[in-house]
């Protein structure tokens, strides 16, 4: 049954969300009504499912499904993520010409947009939260590690997976070896 269910709840959201981090908060809310992960665990399949190769969706997928049933959950819920995207390009190239005029569909991409751009502020606001927050108090040591974060990527235009080694080994310094408190 937790296979089935795993199948369907990434069915829906890859048929109501428009992929990436628009995703988030539909799978958020499906992994936790399930009960198959609490807001924590989830936060920590973003972060990892953002480090893995290959698309947002289909990363978080396998590590929910993994968490809630391991192997056969991680199968079924792959199908879940991709079925909608299949059906929807089989689609699109069937009437591509047909589309790509119309008035029509420009005004829905218009609405779209903004839509996507809400869900994004969405993800981050939550994202901030459970990153930066501890029960309401600031975590000092991880707000420190993410504005060292975006000045080297800012400012000095460090590559990504250089920063994300380097705040993975700031995180293993300063919560595992030296034991600051991740609560507070």
């Amino acid at each position: 049954m937790v296979l089935l269910e795993l199948y369907w709840s990434f069915l829906l959201i890859g048929f109501s969300s428009f992929g990436g981090l628009s995703m988030i908060p539909q799978i958020s809310d499906q992994v936790i009504s399930h009960g198959w992960m609490n807001a924590s665990q989830v936060t920590d399949i973003v972060a990892i499912a953002e480090m893995t190769p290959g698309p947002l969706g289909l990363n978080c997928a396998t590590f929910a499904g993994m968490q809630a049933a391991g192997i056969p959950g991680a199968v079924a819920a792959n199908p879940g993520t991709l079925t909608p995207a299949l059906t929807l390009c089989a689609l699109t190239a069937a009437f591509f010409t047909r589309f790509r005029e119309s008035k029509i569909m420009q005004r829905i991409l218009l609405g779209v947009r903004p839509a996507c751009l809400g869900m994004v502020l969405v993800v981050i606001v939550s994202l901030t939260r459970s990153t930066y927050l501890r029960q309401g108090t600031p975590h000092f040591a991880a707000i420190g590690i993410g504005l060292l974060d975006l000045i080297l990527v800012v400012k000095y235009k460090v590559s990504i997976p250089i920063v994300i080694l380097l705040s993975a080994g700031l995180g293993i310094l300063l919560f595992g070896m030296i034991g600051l408190p991740i609560s507070g």
